[in-house]
């Protein structure tokens, strides 16, 4: 799986069990709903730290945090 697909997947789990929209977690962000929007549907073929710093802003965690997910397992993921 591709880094893009495992943070939007990683979103997509913490917006279901924060129960939140992802309208919700773009304000709390601090980021436009089309940027968090175009990360959810994988448009982006790399997504900055800071955006990812932001996103975790968004769910009240640290990026540590956001990226301890077995998702994010060097095994899971195609890195070239």
């Amino acid at each position: 799986m591709t880094i893009n697909k495992a943070v939007a997947l990683r979103i997509s789990r913490l917006l279901i069990k924060n129960n939140i929209t992802p309208y919700r977690l773009a304000v709390n962000a601090g980021l436009q709903h089309s940027t968090l929007q175009n990360i959810l549907d994988e448009k982006y073929t790399d997504i900055k730290m800071s955006t990812l710093y932001k996103i975790a802003k968004g769910f009240k965690m640290s990026v540590i945090d956001f990226l301890n997910d077995d998702l994010f397992n060097e095994t899971n993921l195609n890195i070239e």
